[in-house]
This record gives C-alpha cells, structure tokens and sequence, in this order.
C-alpha cells in the first residue's frame, strides 16, 4: 500500500511538475505573443496605411485614428457611417466603394481608389483585399493610406511629365524640320534615332528602316570612320568636329560633323552641308593665289601689312625696288622695320627729320578718308609714285610705281614737241591738222603764208569749211576749195588717205593729201609742184616723140625686113642652081663655098622672119581661134628638130602626158613658139648632151617644159632672155642675136599663158609654158 502509495504520491509530484513546467513554458509564449502583439499594435498604430475590417454583412470596424482621416467625429460602423452631415466622403464615393466591396466579396479581386473627404485638402488612397486571419470567410480588410503628399507630388511630376513630352515633342518636331541631316546613337554607339534629313542623305525609305538596317551618312571604317567622331567624344566628354566627305543626292559633298556625349553615355550628332563654303574658300584661295601671282607680274612694287602692322605680302618688284631678301622678309617685319631697311638701301627721300616723316606714314594706318598719294625723289634720280590704301580689315596696301621713265618720257616729250614746232614751221611743204571734229589745231608758217590767213583768224581754231571759205578765191577754179573739206572728214570719219592736185590762180600747182592719223586727227599737207609739174610735161612730149619715133623705125625695120627678102630669094636661087650643076661642075672647094653661101642665107632667112615678128605690134596680126591637139603640135615640133639634133649627136627625148590636152589657140604661133623653144635649147647643148620636151596638164592649164643640161645662164642673163632689145644688142664676138625666146613670150602672152626661165652656170636651162585652157 505504501508502495502503490508512494508510487502515486510520485506520479502526481511527477505529473504536477510537468504541469507546472507546462504552465510556466506556455506562461512565458503567452508573455512574448503579448509583447509581439504590443509591437505589432504600436507599428500599426504608426503606420502610413490603416485598416478598416469590413465584416461579411458590411459592417465596419473602424480605428480612430482612421475615422480622423475621414473628417468624421466618430468611427463609422457601417458604409452609410462614412458620410455625415459633417464630413465622411461624398455619397457618390461610397456608393462606387460599396460597388467595389462586394466585387470584392464575389471574385476576391483587390482593387484601389482614391477619394477625398468633403472639405479637407487631403487624399486618401483605399486598397480592398481579403482579410488574412479568417480564411475562407467573407471579411475583407480595406487599407487606407493618406496620399496627400504623394498626389501633389505625383501631380508635380505629371505637370513636369507633361512639360517634358511637350519639350520633347517640340524638340522632335525642331530635329525634324532641321534641314540638316541629325542623329543620335545609343550607348552602344549604334544609330537609335535620325531625322528626315538623314534619311533623305542615306537615299531611304523611313527612319525606323535606316536605323534597323544601320545605314551610316559617311563611308568607310577605321579612325576616318563615322565612329570615329562618337568614340573620341565619349571618351573625352568634349563634342567632336570633324570635316568629311559624303555622297549627297548622288553627288560628293563635304560634310561637317558634330558629335556632342550625352550624360546617358549616348552621343547625339549632326551634320553640316559646307560643299559651297569649301568652294569659296577655294575660289578664295585660288584668288588669293592668281592675285599674288598677277601681283608678281606687275611692273608696280606692291606690300600689304596687317592689321598688327607686319608685312603679310610683297611681290617680286618690291623686293627689287627696295632690294629686300627674302629670308629677312619671311620673318613678317613691322612696317617701321620696313620704312628702315628702305632708308638704309638709300630708297627713300632725303628728309631732315626723319622720325617725324616716319611718324606721318604711320598715320596710313589710322587715316579714314581716301588713299593717299604722294612722289618720292630718291637721290639717285628715281621717281616713285606712292598709293597707300587703307584695307578693310584695318590693313594697309602700299603701291610703289617707277616714275622714273615716264618723267624722262615727259621731258623728251617737251623736247620732241619744241623740236616738231621748229621743224614744222621750218618744212617745205604747207602742213595744216585737223582735229576730229574738223578744226584747225596746227599750222606752219608755209600754211599761212601760201593762203595768206590772219593770225587771229587760225588762233580761233576755225572748221575746215571755214578754211575752205577762205582759201576759195585763191584757187584757179574756186569750186575745188569743197574738195579740202571731203578729204579731211574722209581721214578723219572714214580714216581713208586721199590726195589729189590743185591750181591756183596764179599758175603755181600743188599736190595735197589727207593723212589719218593715230589720234584720230588728220594731217593736210600741200606741196608746191610747179617745177615737177613742168619737167613731167617735157618728159610727156618727150615721150611721145619717142614713141613716134619707135614706130617709124618699127615700120622702117619692116619695111627693110621686106626689102631685104628680095636679094636674099635671089642669092637663094642662083646658089641653089650653081649647087645643082645648071652651070657647070664645080670644083669641091667650090661646092663647099656654096653649101656655105646656101647655110648662110638660111640663117639670115630665120633671122629676118623673127625681126619681122618682133616688129608686129599686138593686134596687127590678129591670132586663130581653134582646137589645139597640143600632143600632135609638139611632137611634130620635135620631130622638125630631130635631124639638127641628131647631127649635132644631142639625145632629145620627149615625154608627153595625156593629161596635156588641147587648148583654144592658133596653132601656128603656137607651133613657132615651140619651134623657138626648142632651137633655143638646142643651141645651148654642147654635144653630147640631152634636151628633154615634157607636157603635161590639170582641167585649167597645159603645161609645157623645154629643159636642157648644156652650159646654163647667169642671174644677169636670165633677167634679160626675154628682153628684144638686148638679145638684139647681144652681138658680141660676132654672134647672131638669139631672138627665140623673146617670140616665143610674145607668142605665150598673145594666148594669155605664161613662159618663165630657170637657169644656173653649168646647171643647164628649164622654160616652163603654162597655157590657159
């Protein structure tokens, strides 16, 4: 018993002390959920969202701090509760919450609103939800959090918002109307935005095309690439400039970029068309560069100083005029600098005070009226006309003209013009000049004097109609003063020289003439030509007793020429039939004196026929007009000649073309002049020797050579072969005159042709007939 006893009293020791140590353990759970529930309270207490627990049947448990939100007096228990006569929301409001509510009850979806109790300047954001602690009951809990603050800021950052997409806007719309291609690049430095322009450049179809397919305004790759610009203004955190060429419109143009880093690591570009700016500063420089090289053409020294008053330019002559090195130029000297190293090459005038002088030509620079001008004297002798001109860029161009030979040329001028006065009024002949408008301007002493004018009337400088008026009376017909006036506006309007002679009316005779001259002024000249006039009228009839005299000897000579033929036909006969045996045979001495006799008749037979030829004046022996077979006609005047050739051992050859033709002539002149021609070249062969006969022809002429290889003819011979009359005085050593080529011209001229004669010593002789078809 005691054992059960004590084995009870242990059991219940035992269970009493597990009790306790229960106890004590859920003691000190209940102690930390009481502490965890005190702080959970406290933060809720202070939190910025409160909860209203809205039980299944839509009844209400509400906190104070929550109903303060509301503007009510005390907490509501219902949803009718948060409207009051005194605050509360507006029925409309708790309507719309109601609605949400038991959507909420229905599908369990949350949902958010904003309201604003009447009369109080806050708002309140409300989220619907389940409540958490039961489930799956219908208890909802409705947070309320005052978003007072975060509404105006969230008005504050709409207002801005709205700003900011109108800037934006605004600035879209500016990059789109911007005629210059614009783009921006995102921080992986791809294209993330272009303009129209831009896309217009690339030649596409959008921009959302172009910036897909990355098509970049500048070719190429590498450190000249279109990324070069953006990777050095990333880098650098400056913009960068770049020029570049682009195909614009099919079409190369230099390009300006622009590549300006963005804070968001994107770097946004532009582009500047400057194609027309880079060609004028071209053309500029060309210029520039044909000015300095017309500059150094100039016979004017020329230098240009700067606004800082350096010298920027000088060309050639200057460097000459003021002998300057180059290598002291190239240091850009100032312009006192200059106006020394003048002074010590002895280039400027001798002055007493310097500095002062030197002072002066400084003011160029600051002088606002027009360039300034002025003439050095160097002490050399030289004359340099100075020009400062003041440049728009506050520069100063100075001009150095070498006077020297155009003072010289002025004083021979003076010198030439005393010399031409004393000169003019000293000449023979009677000189008066005309101005264009048809006045006296000058006049010698002979002038005057030989139309007796007064002084006072040529010093009024009279027209030349007037002169006309005066001189009239003194002319032997006195019409012909109109005469004056027509050759003078003839030089002066017309710039014709004209002249004519005039008698005056006391039987003196003068030669004038009307002279334009470089001026435009007219020189009228008068010469007194009674004493040539009356040598010209001696030398006239002497001339015509001449001519009657020619043409009686001409009939004399013709006459004799007849004359002569009836002895010589009987000297012909009778030694013809003394050498035909009618009279006996002769002994051979005498058959030789008779070939002789007969040779000699023959030549003096040739002789007189040609006299008789020379003597006929043109149209005496009118010529046939017909057909010429010229091909016949010469090789039957060759073959006359073939026996003399042929006993004479001379080769004569003929070479007619076909192309000779035929001419309009008389073939029997012709054919003598040939017979002449070829006598002529046969007589000037030695034996041995060759004479060739060619011919040939074009539609207009038919020409004709006659050549040979014999001794030929000096210049002094061949000026004279065609004279008669001194082929006939040609009779030295006893020779026959040779009047064969003197006919055959005359033959030739009397059908419209030419003959001309080419020939040197031991060369031999070539005649050439050109005949007109």
């Amino acid at each position: 018993m005691l054992i059960v006893a004590g084995l009870i009293l242990l059991l219940l020791v035992a269970g009493a002390s597990a009790a306790l140590y229960h106890g004590l353990r859920l003691s000190g759970a209940a102690s930390r959920e009481r502490e965890q529930w005190l702080a959970a309270r406290a933060l809720l207490a202070h939190a910025p969202m409160q909860p209203i627990l809205v039980r299944s049947d839509l009844r209400l448990d509400m906190p104070p701090r929550v109903a303060d939100l509301f503007g009510l007096v005390q907490p509501a228990t219902d949803l009718d509760g948060l409207s009051s006569a005194g605050g509360g929301l507006d029925p409309l409001d708790v309507e719309r919450i109601m609605a949400d509510l038991l959507a909420l009850q229905r599908s369990g979806r949350p949902f958010v609103r904003q309201v604003r109790p009447r009369g109080a300047a806050r708002t309140l954001t409300l989220h619907g939800e389940r409540s958490p602690t039961h489930g799956q009951g219908t208890d909802m809990v409705l947070w309320v959090h005052d978003a007072s603050e975060a509404q105006a800021e969230v008005e504050r950052l709409a207002n801005e918002q709205a700003q900011v997409r109108e800037a934006f806007e605004a600035l879209t719309g500016l990059i789109e109307a911007a005629p210059m291609p614009m783009w921006y690049r995102g921080p992986d430095l791809r294209l993330a935005m272009v303009n129209t322009a831009y896309v217009q450049g690339v030649e596409g179809n959008a921009a959302a095309d172009v910036v897909a397919r990355g098509v970049e305004l500048i070719e190429g790759s590498g450190h000249g690439g279109p990324l070069a610009g953006a990777i050095a203004a990333r880098e650098t955190g400056r913009p960068e400039v770049r020029v570049l060429p682009a195909t614009i419109g099919g079409a190369r143009r230099s390009m300006l970029l622009h590549d300006v880093p963005l804070p968001n690591g994107g770097v946004a570009g532009f582009a500047i068309d400057i194609e027309d700016l880079e060609q004028a500063r071209a053309r500029e420089r060309r210029f520039a560069d044909a000015q300095r090289a017309m500059l150094d053409r100039l016979s004017a020294g020329v230098a240009q100083f700067g606004r800082d008053r350096s010298l920027v330019f000088c060309n050639q002559p200057f460097r000459r005029m003021f002998a300057m090195r180059s290598e002291w130029l190239s240091d850009r000297p100032e312009f006192d600098r200059v106006i020394e190293r003048m002074r010590e090459a002895n280039r400027l005038p001798e002055v007493r005070d310097f500095p002062g002088w030197k002072a002066e030509r400084r003011e160029w620079f600051t002088r606002t009226d027009a360039a300034v001008e002025e003439t050095w004297h160097l002490p050399n002798g030289v004359y340099i006309r100075v020009v400062a001109q003041l440049l728009p860029d506050g520069g100063l161009l100075l001009i150095f003209e070498d006077r020297t030979e155009e003072v010289q040329l002025a004083s021979a001028r003076d010198t030439l013009l005393r010399v031409r006065t004393a000169t003019f009024d000293n000449l023979f002949e009677a000189l008066g000049v005309f101005a264009a408008d048809g006045r006296l301007q000058l006049w010698n002493n002979r002038f005057r004097a030989l139309w007796e004018l007064e002084e006072e009337f040529l010093n009024g400088h009279p027209r030349v109609d007037a002169v006309a008026e005066k001189i009239a009376p003194k002319l032997r017909t006195p019409n012909r003063a109109k005469l004056v006036t027509d050759l003078v506006r003839s030089a002066t309007t017309d710039r014709q020289q004209r002249g004519g002679r005039v008698a005056l009316a006391d039987g003196r005779h003068y030669e004038f003439a009307a002279v334009p001259l470089p001026d435009g002024n007219a020189l009228f000249t008068m010469l007194d030509i009674t004493d040539s006039r009356r040598a010209e009228q001696a030398l006239r009839d002497r001339a015509a007793a001449l001519e009657a005299a020619d043409k009686v000897k001409t009939a004399f000579v013709a006459n004799m020429s007849y004359e002569l033929r009836t002895p010589l036909t009987s000297i012909s006969g009778f030694a013809e039939m003394l050498h035909a045996g009618y009279a006996g045979d002769l002994s051979e001495q005498g058959t030789q004196y008779v070939g002789a006799i007969l040779e000699s008749v023959e030549r003096l037979g040739l002789l007189i026929d040609d006299v008789l030829n020379l003597t006929q004046a043109e149209g005496e022996a009118p010529l046939v007009r017909e057909a010429v077979d010229l091909p016949a006609l010469l090789a039957g005047a060759a073959e006359a000649r073939r026996s003399d050739a042929d006993l004479r051992a001379i080769e004569l050859v003929t070479a007619l073309d076909a192309s000779v033709g035929q001419v309009t002539g008389d073939p029997g002149r012709l054919r003598e002049a040939m017979d002449h021609l070829l006598r002529h070249a046969l007589n000037a062969t030695t034996s041995g020797g060759r004479v060739l006969l060619h011919a040939e022809g074009d539609p207009n002429t038919a020409r004709i050579i006659v050549s040979d290889d014999g001794a030929g003819l000096d210049a002094d011979a061949v000026s004279r072969a065609f004279d008669r009359f001194a082929q006939a005085a040609n009779t030295e050593n006893g020779r026959t005159p040779d009047l064969g080529l003197p006919l055959a011209k005359q033959f030739v001229e009397a059908h419209g042709g030419t003959i001309t004669l080419v020939s040197e010593p031991g060369m031999g002789s070539l005649v050439t007939v050109a005949l007109p078809r």
